[in-house]
């Protein structure tokens, strides 16, 4: 952390109306590694949980947060008010489990292919 540098105070709202991970982050921080840490931190007790960095995207003033940039490129806003706390959305979106569409697919190629034969 640069000297000088403002902390901001962020909290991490959830889809059911409650927030985690309320704590003081620096300028320097990338978005990746709130995600890591919200992942890390994940309460126990919901019925939906991120498995990995790539299922959370992190909402703030209506835009997605990019993984590569830092809280100060994605232009947090920081607040006027001595110890204001920011407040983004956790969106979480799990990827999809790879399906057996191959092989699905080319049983149906062959079922739907017709074939003619000439004699």
């Amino acid at each position: 952390m640069a000297e000088g540098e403002e902390l901001i105070q962020l909290k991490f709202r959830m889809f059911d109306g409650t927030d985690i991970g309320h704590t003081t982050y620096a300028p320097s921080t990338t978005v990746a590694t709130l995600k890591q840490k919200l992942v890390a931190e994940w309460p126990k007790d919901k019925t939906i949980v991120p498995r990995s960095v790539n299922d959370v995207k992190l909402i703030h003033a209506g835009k997605v947060l990019e993984n590569r940039k830092t809280l100060a490129d994605s232009r947090i806003t920081f607040g006027n008010v001595p110890g204001e706390v920011i407040t983004m959305h956790i969106l979480v979106q799990p990827t999809p489990l790879k399906k057996k569409t191959d092989k699905n697919q080319e049983e149906m190629q062959k079922i739907n292919s017709c074939s003619c034969t000439i004699l």
